[in-house]
């Protein structure tokens, strides 16, 4: 602990001529009543009331000192701490297509991939994790990262529209997506780079083809886990029409061969999952995965610790003016 105010640390100082006054002076203070003789009352004991009367003025220079703490402001220690866990670089490459919004899997593609990223996330809580979203084109949500919390805030923030509002390009790019996730291990001094693709459809769009990304993993010793999510034939799709929603029967054309392809040659494997259940299992069973050790700067503010101080001094002081007002009680 350090105090932003060590100065005042000189006021303690004050309860030196404090003491000295009360020893000398304070008994001619104190009232009396004249008797002719004390030698009877030579050998009568002090009652607990005499016993404890410095109480009070122990009271009051505890409370001074804690006043004086509490001006000095103690502060909690800042500092950089390393420390060496064990973990991998993982990067999540999630398809936010408007085909994700089948609800084959509940509530919807979208969001059932979302939770179950999320649980993946929790439970790894040493890992180095990014997130990559892609549709028709592909950016970095969140970079590899060991603060999970902002890491599960960004995933939440991905919209299930984001594709039918606009926001990004529409279509499945399988190969920008793997692309991005990858460029984002390409630096990765980990011994076990992994990226977990999960997607919906079949590459129909992108500057890249999927298998020249996985190409590109392969030279940067990063394994792809690939998933295909949907069901096998048809899924109920939500189409916006005046005044509410109808639902259509959309086919599922998920390119399981090409991802196939990807998971083989960057040394992965491929997964299909036709409800949520199996998701789920699908990421417990890459939980398995191996770990390596990694190397985490971690920093701690520097906050104001008073109250703890002013909270004692309150006390104390409330217990001396108590004691002055009931116990130790003067009468004229």
């Amino acid at each position: 602990m350090e105090f932003a105010n060590k100065e005042y640390f000189f006021l303690l100082l004050l309860i030196i001529p404090y003491i000295i006054w009360y020893l000398m002076y304070r008994k001619k203070s104190e009232p009396t009543m004249r008797i002719s003789d004390t030698f009877a009352f030579r050998y009568s004991p002090k009652s607990w009331k005499v016993r404890l009367m410095p109480l009070q003025t122990i009271l009051r220079i505890i409370t001074f000192v804690f006043i004086v703490i509490v001006l000095a402001r103690p502060q909690t220690h800042s500092s950089w701490k390393n420390k060496t866990i064990e973990g991998i670089d993982i990067m999540l490459a999630i398809d936010v297509s408007t085909s994700m919004l089948a609800e084959d899997l509940k509530p919807n593609r979208m969001e059932a991939a979302k939770q179950v990223a999320a649980e993946f996330i929790t439970g790894r809580p040493n890992d180095n994790i990014g997130l990559s979203i892609f549709a028709g084109e592909a950016f970095t949500q969140c970079p590899m990262t060991t603060d999970h919390a902002s890491l599960l805030n960004l995933l939440r923030n991905v919209r299930t529209d984001i594709a039918a509002r606009g926001l990004i390009q529409d279509g499945t790019a399988i190969g920008m997506g793997l692309a991005n996730a990858v460029s984002r291990l390409k630096d990765s001094k980990a011994k076990s780079k992994v990226v977990i693709l999960l997607t919906d459809g079949s590459n129909n769009t992108g500057d890249l083809s999927p298998m020249t990304a996985a190409e590109i993993a392969k030279s940067l010793g990063v394994r792809v886990y690939t998933i295909g999510v949907g069901t096998n034939k048809v899924a109920p799709y939500p189409m916006p029409v005046a005044g509410g929603v109808q639902y259509v029967n959309m086919p599922v054309e998920i390119d399981t061969k090409t991802l196939s392809e990807i998971a083989s040659v960057t040394e992965g494997d491929f997964y299909r999952a036709t409800n949520n259940r199996e998701l789920s299992n699908i990421y417990k069973e890459i939980d398995r995965l191996e770990k390596t050790k990694l190397n985490v700067k971690s920093f701690s503010r520097r906050y104001d610790a008073y109250q703890p101080f002013a909270l004692a001094a309150v006390i104390t002081l409330l217990l001396e003016i108590l004691f002055r007002i009931t116990i130790f009680r003067r009468i004229p």
